[in-house]
């Protein structure tokens, strides 16, 4: 029996494999698709991936990168999903990884045996028992739709951000995005850019928008573990200042402010949006209140005709292989409970890899968290006990509430920085 399962050879299952190998662990690592990179393979075959043929990243190369393995210096700070590919089969090339990755197999069920362990059955019939299982499967790839739904229909065409891929589909078209998210607000870019049509953005609280520069350095490189210490007040008048030396007041190039402060919800980046909607390129309207037809009713009492709808309104974090488990069933809140977002307390075997949404990049977390993991697999790491685990569960969730809006969009939320060092704690315990 080998002794780890990996779900998912996307971004976070291959720096698993990585963790584990160094540790000599042995395991098996399964991909429904034909190659790694889930969400970031354009047009992957294993149907998963959101990537629109324009998509950069918007965290910078160096703070996106693996902690030994860096995004090559003649890549642009804010690389093309093309460059992120070829990065990924760099190091899983670099690392010799391949070879323990299965390819086209899909892990359809997860069943716990009566020692403990897991059986493990795949999509072609065969199933393995392992001693601990990883999940890796990534949460955005099932999409989000508003619930409850907007009265009356829509007649026009209707489209998640999701299956957006380029411009051809909206081109010559009046269009609708619903959201203030990234992709929200990258594919509003996109269709202005183009000049499809009319472009409006429907939009119920607003977003603080985040430059991706800042006096010629990434926005981003302004975080650091010094400034994430520091109270949140602290923290949110030092960002008010630097987002007013950025940019100004976005609501003068008329973007709607949100009347909640910042650091209470997940920031949007883009280095365009301010200047095409200060050219009237980009219009915002509140939420919408009904469909007649192609007419979409704003709750402000205002009217306007659309081609196309596209709802940037997120993902469900799904685990279609953990059906059998109500624990695991968070479909309609995305609000799982776990220690460090890792470790279900009543299944120590089991965790999960990248189930976070930082202020920052995702792909260094999901690194020290199967580091931490391939420590606990080794017994060089031990765990609370599962009373404090769950004290821990609850008091982070209370932070959480305290601080974000309560919605699907912010229950995986955790501050880069504070967050690294609660892993880096734990693996000494």
């Amino acid at each position: 029996m080998k002794q780890v399962c990996i779900i998912g050879a996307g971004s976070s299952g291959i720096t698993a494999a990585k963790a584990l190998k160094e540790k000599g662990i042995t395991f098996d690592c399964f991909e429904k698709g034909s190659d790694i990179g889930g969400v970031w393979r354009y047009n992957n075959d294993n149907g998963v991936s959101s990537a629109y043929k324009s998509l950069h990243i918007n965290t910078n190369r160096n703070v996106m990168a693996y902690s030994d393995f860096p995004m090559p210096n003649d890549y642009p700070m804010f690389p093309h999903h093309s460059h992120i590919i070829k990065y990924f089969e760099a190091y899983v090339e670099h690392f010799k990884l391949r070879e323990h990755i299965t390819f086209n197999t899909a892990v359809v069920d997860v069943l716990r045996n009566d020692d403990g362990t897991y059986n493990v059955t795949l999509d072609n019939r065969q199933s393995y028992d392992y001693q601990y299982v990883i999940v890796a499967n990534g949460h955005h790839w099932n999409p989000r739709f508003p619930t409850p739904a907007f009265q009356g229909t829509f007649t026009g065409e209707i489209l998640h951000s999701h299956y957006y891929r380029e411009p051809e589909q909206i081109n010559g078209k009046d269009v609708l995005v619903v959201g203030i998210g990234n992709s929200a607000v990258d594919i509003a870019c996109e269709a202005a850019r183009t000049h499809s049509g009319k472009v409006v953005i429907s939009t119920r609280s607003g977003a603080y928008i985040t430059p991706n520069w800042i006096w010629s350095m990434p926005f981003d490189n302004l975080a650091n573990p010094l400034t994430a210490k520091l109270p949140l007040w602290l923290q949110r008048m030092l960002l008010n200042a630097t987002l007013w030396l950025a940019r100004g007041r976005q609501e003068d190039y008329g973007v709607p402010k949100p009347n909640r402060p910042v650091l209470s919800e997940h920031p949007t980046l883009s280095q365009d949006l301010l200047n095409l909607s200060g050219r009237g390129l980009i219009k915002f309207k509140p939420n919408i209140k009904e469909f007649r037809g192609k007419t979409v009713v704003f709750e402000d009492g205002s009217e306007q005709d659309f081609d196309v709808i596209i709802y940037a309104t997120g993902y469900k974090v799904t685990f279609p292989f953990l059906k059998h488990y109500a624990e695991f069933d968070v479909e309609q809140t995305n609000d799982i409970r776990l220690f460090k977002k890792v470790i279900h307390p009543e299944y120590k075997n089991l965790f999960f890899l990248a189930l976070l949404q930082p202020l920052g990049a995702i792909m260094p977390l999901a690194e020290i968290q199967a580091k931490w993991i391939s420590k606990i697999i080794k017994g060089e790491s031990k765990l609370p006990s599962k009373e404090a685990m769950l004290q821990s569960i609850e008091d982070d969730h209370q932070k959480l509430v305290k601080r974000y809006k309560q919605t699907p969009r912010h229950t995986l939320q955790v501050d880069f920085f504070t967050y690294k060092a609660s892993i880096e704690k734990e693996m000494k315990r």
